[in-house]
């Protein structure tokens, strides 16, 4: 039997710094809430918009897997690996962090903002071997299906990384009803509306609203408006 937790746009944590307008589905810096630290080995989904020209100083990151997936404007990387990228919508970014990075991001655009999900996944390996991966999508192929950007597998589809995760996104007309399939068992599946409004399973969702779904096989997503969907599979152990 299926079980779910509901988390409401309204009910995330919020930080706005002035150069950063921050929203936190779990808990972040500043906001802590002990029954939404995590969601299996999802452990941070940050929806960030950056001021023109702002950014995130160089700082480090270990024994993590970030997901930079930009939703408008462009951002600017730099790294400790030598990495110096630009980040725009239909790109997706991921770093594993293992035994140690550090990076800078910034709005490279003055003129306009940046807003981005950022996402840490747990890996399944301590102190790897710290890496980059950068790749641009067509996003005309989420167009009422489900696009994978993510997987645990280097020649699949999208970016990989070191865990059992998959990722999804499509971008829904009104009416259409899509059904997604677990790819393995026991794992969770966190589903984040970024636009519009989507009925999973029958439980209303509206932008930004996110669904955590655990002990399922299959999933059904029926778009009540033009919607923007990510989905999230990831185990709900280390």
């Amino acid at each position: 039997m299926k079980n779910t937790i509901l988390h409401k746009a309204e009910t995330r944590g919020h930080a706005n710094h002035g150069w950063l307008d921050a929203h936190h589905t779990f808990s972040f810096a500043s906001y802590y809430n002990p029954d939404r630290v995590q969601f299996g080995v999802l452990r941070v989904l940050n929806d960030d918009i950056v001021a023109g020209g702002m950014g995130f100083g160089t700082h480090p990151h270990d024994n993590m897997e970030i997901i930079t997936i930009p939703l408008e404007g462009d951002l600017a990387h730099k790294d400790s690996m030598g990495n110096t990228e630009v980040i725009k919508f239909g790109d997706v970014q991921v770093m594993s962090a293992g035994t140690g990075i550090q990076h800078s991001e910034f709005n490279p655009n003055h003129d306009r903002r940046t807003n981005l999900l950022q996402i840490w996944v747990f890996p399944k390996y301590r102190n790897v071997e710290p890496r980059y991966q950068q790749i641009t999508l067509d996003t005309t192929d989420r167009h009422n299906k489900l696009q994978q950007i993510l997987s645990p597998n280097a020649d699949d589809a999208g970016v990989w990384i070191h865990q059992n995760a998959w990722f999804h996104m499509g971008n829904l007309d009104q009416g259409v009803t899509l059904e997604y399939s677990r790819k393995l068992e026991g794992n969770g599946l966190y589903v984040f509306v970024i636009k519009g409004n989507v009925k999973v399973d029958g439980q209303d969702l509206s932008q930004r609203d996110g669904l955590g779904i655990t002990d399922f096989e299959k999933v059904t997503f029926e778009a009540t408006s033009e919607a923007e969907i990510l989905l999230m599979e990831v185990p709900m152990f280390q």
